[in-house]
């Protein structure tokens, strides 16, 4: 078996975590696959017995490595999307950040979760993603988002209008700082902090949901996954910030998105025990009450 280890930052207080993860996986004999740059910021504050390879790119990745682990946060989690791509490879996220919806394994449960993944007590966790086409393909070919897809305005003392359509019908003109477009995984994340709804990961949706709109009865939608969402930005700006995930462009305000379901998608490790119910209670502080 040969596990990919992707990381982006590293603080001295995480290679106690970080070498837990090497001494467990290398003592199950795994072969370790590391992204090179952050291999290069932990080399010399952790020690290996194997040898290792590396990869900088999905051509370095895909076919080459059976897992691959995310260390960090969830932020740290989404940019593992643009390595693995639509190679498959199951992600397992190990948190050393902060709240961590995706990265779901916490720094006290490393050992038994290394535990279970190598007895094989998980099971896929398949996620759907959004796709954005533009005229200009903006994003080339990382045009897809795990979490959402923002529109959001570049002049701090202006509001959007934004144009959104359904289907090819007009679904609303939102007066707002932007739209947040988002998939179930990403319902916990941008659009929540917006008032937007949870939406469990299966369930085959997206939700548009408005950022600090001036219409106070404007409310977050929930539309089918199988839609069309045709976004248009209307009146004197010039230019818009568009974002996926953690990546972002200024475009011009003439052109039009298209967001739509991607057709491959990405699967997350579930291990044993763990739960989405389970995550949001322990996340998000649900039932915690001296009463309890």
């Amino acid at each position: 078996m040969k596990v990919a280890i992707f990381g982006k930052a590293y603080t001295s207080e995480n290679r106690e975590y970080i070498q837990q993860i090497v001494d467990k996986l290398e003592s199950y004999q795994v072969s370790l696959m590391f992204y090179e740059p952050f291999y290069q910021k932990i080399k010399n504050e952790i020690t290996t017995k194997s040898e290792l390879s590396y990869f900088n790119s999905n051509e370095g990745l895909r076919n080459k490595a059976d897992f691959l682990f995310s260390i960090g946060g969830d932020g740290t989690l989404l940019d593992t999307i643009t390595y693995v791509q639509d190679s498959g490879i199951p992600i397992l996220g190990i948190n050393l950040g902060r709240m961590g919806f995706l990265s779901s394994v916490s720094k006290d449960q490393i050992d038994a979760a290394l535990e279970h993944f190598m007895q094989k007590q998980y099971k896929l966790d398949h996620r759907i993603l959004i796709r954005l086409e533009t005229s200009e393909n903006i994003f080339g070919g990382l045009n897809y988002a795990l979490n959402e897809c923002t529109v959001y305005k570049k002049d701090p003392f202006s509001m959007l209008k934004i144009q959104a359509f359904v289907n090819g019908e007009l679904l609303n003109s939102y007066w707002a700082d932007g739209l947040i477009i988002s998939t179930p995984t990403g319902s916990t994340a941008y659009s929540l902090s917006n008032g937007g709804p949870i939406i469990l990961p299966r369930s085959q949706n997206f939700v548009i949901t408005p950022i600090a709109t001036h219409n106070l009865t404007v409310r977050p939608i929930v539309i089918p996954d199988s839609s069309e969402i045709r976004i248009k930005v209307t009146g004197r700006i010039k230019e818009f910030f568009v974002s996926l995930d953690s990546r972002s462009q200024a475009i011009d305000a003439s052109m039009e998105l298209s967001l739509l379901k991607e057709e491959f998608k990405v699967n997350l490790l579930q291990l044993e025990n763990e739960s989405y119910f389970k995550t949001i209670r322990e996340k998000l502080l649900w039932g915690i009450d001296l009463r309890n």
